[in-house]
């Protein structure tokens, strides 16, 4: 069992941490930002534009939920096991290798025509997961419950999808900022 404090503070970290790894991008040029490693990996701007598809579902969802939910003092959480097992999948293993997962068709970017703007706009999807994340110290993160992207019928409690989603969001950032290092060794 969690606390739920603690558990928003460690997201609020994490989504930070985003933040400023997004940050680094803003200097590269457009041929940069869509550079890709071989014809079947994602660019750049293809891992963001990923992340803020995402975000299109997600924030409205968790921002409805957290609206439509009693406030509470509870500051326990314990994750759901599916929840916990989506959450956790996100994560890069002990060596920093990241699990191979099949992306929605709906959600993967390739070959989409991208330019900087969607830098700005997941940004501003990052901001107000932080807003979303402080906000949701006054609900129940076991009791209030979300939505899923990939089926209307499978709910989430709160705390597991923020978990899903930041580690997601993590998850692509070290994508991106791979595909960084990589233009860098090709520079040279």
């Amino acid at each position: 069992m969690a606390m739920r404090d603690e558990l928003l503070a460690d997201l609020i970290d994490r989504t930070k941490q985003v933040i400023r790894e997004l940050d680094q991008f803003s200097s590269l040029s457009g041929e940069e930002l869509n550079h890709r490693v071989s014809e079947r990996s994602w660019s750049i701007l293809e891992c963001i534009e990923h992340l803020a598809l995402y975000g299109d579902f997600y924030i409205p969802e968790i921002r409805n939920r957290i609206a439509e939910a009693q406030p509470s003092d509870n500051n326990d959480f314990k994750s759901g096991w599916l929840g916990n097992y989506f959450a956790l999948s996100m994560l890069p293993g002990e060596n920093g290798k990241l699990n191979k997962m099949k992306t929605f068709k709906e959600m993967n970017p390739i070959n989409k025509p991208l330019n900087a703007s969607v830098l700005e706009r997941f940004r501003k999807q990052q901001l107000e997961m932080l807003e979303l994340l402080m906000a949701a110290g006054g609900v129940d993160l076991g009791r209030t419950k979300t939505s899923i992207s990939i089926s209307k019928w499978i709910k989430l409690k709160l705390g597991d999808t923020f978990r899903v989603v930041v580690y997601h969001n993590q998850r692509h950032m070290a994508h991106a900022l791979r595909v960084q290092k990589e233009l860098l060794v090709v520079a040279n």
